[in-house]
């Protein structure tokens, strides 16, 4: 079967590679941004710009792809703050012209749209949230995610196209930028045992609770809905547990030796947060998809990662 991943050079889309390779049912063919670098083995990398309809049909045209998976996007919730046009230009045109490019190129594609938990937004967190909630987007990054959502549906609806949906939780694992939480307390942590960083640690919103899960867990979950996500459907992807920020903070500052103080930085402040959320993964589970990797052990290992990388 041919695979193809499209915004590899992400966060998720080197760890998507090596769980497509291990099955070994996969020709890979990868794209990104032609300022990015991707480095693998045993797949065929493109430049492709998701902004450019042109670029889509023509690696849609040479590829020929069995299933898409559409990581291509803006992704943080803080930049999208900064910069909205971007993000939407990014997530809601990109996504319209995926799906007109499979439309007019390669119909009978199988497409796997990353969307994100961050679309619930605003509802009772009382209990695990199921796919069945509306959602009630309340940042400009989750508002995009789901217009990209409702487009999919109709170009499902109206055009036959075979496009299979998630929301996916927090996910953290080595490699990942620290503008995202975990990775930035790794980071400064990494950074203060090398003496590159005063033993102070900047933070925003500790009393937040979010879903995380293993960042390859994750792409095992992507794979699976690939051959065996139902068409149209929406899948949570998640652990089902939500865990304080203070909490993941304590443990990290427990894997050093270091005395470090935390300081709340207003920057690192989002101007609307979410107190508590976690996902109800009964759908996916059902398809057979398990945890392996516990929250202890992605962040020490995200925490090796920076100690390795910080210079």
């Amino acid at each position: 079967m041919k695979a193809l991943i499209l915004g590899a050079a992400g966060f998720v889309g080197g760890y998507l590679i090596e769980e497509l390779k291990k099955s070994g049912k996969y020709d890979i063919t990868a794209t990104k941004l032609s300022f990015e670098t991707l480095n693998i083995c045993d797949a065929v990398v493109k430049d492709v710009d998701i902004c450019d309809l042109a670029q889509i049909k023509q690696v849609l045209r040479e590829i020929k792809p069995d299933v898409i998976f559409h990581l291509a996007a803006q992704s943080s919730v803080k930049k999208s703050w900064e910069k909205p046009q971007l993000t939407v230009e990014i997530n809601v045109l990109g996504a319209v012209n995926l799906f007109e490019a499979v439309r007019s190129e390669h119909p009978t594609a199988k497409i796997v749209v990353i969307g994100s938990s961050e679309e619930y937004g605003d509802i009772d967190y009382s209990a695990p949230v199921k796919e069945t909630v509306m959602p009630n987007p309340k940042n400009i990054y989750a508002l995009t995610k789901r217009t990209q959502e409702e487009l999919a549906r109709i170009y499902c609806q109206a055009y036959g196209l075979d496009i299979v949906l998630t929301r996916s939780f927090n996910h953290i694992g080595p490699k990942q930028l620290p503008q995202f939480v975990v990775a930035d307390f790794c980071s400064q942590v990494a950074k203060i045992e090398k003496g590159i960083q005063i033993p102070e640690i900047k933070v925003g919103n500790l009393a937040a609770k979010r879903d995380f899960t293993d960042v390859r867990d994750v792409v095992n979950a992507y794979v699976l809905l690939a051959e065996k996500g139902v068409k149209g459907e929406i899948y949570n992807v998640g652990s089902g547990v939500s865990v304080e920020i203070a909490e993941i903070l304590n443990y990290i500052v427990s894997l050093s030796d270091r005395k470090i103080v935390v300081k709340i930085d207003e920057s690192k402040m989002r101007p609307i947060d979410v107190l508590d959320v976690k996902a109800d993964i009964e759908k996916l589970s059902a398809l057979g998809w398990t945890r392996k990797y516990s929250l202890q052990q992605t962040i020490k290992e995200t925490l090796d990662y920076f100690r390795k990388d910080t210079l």
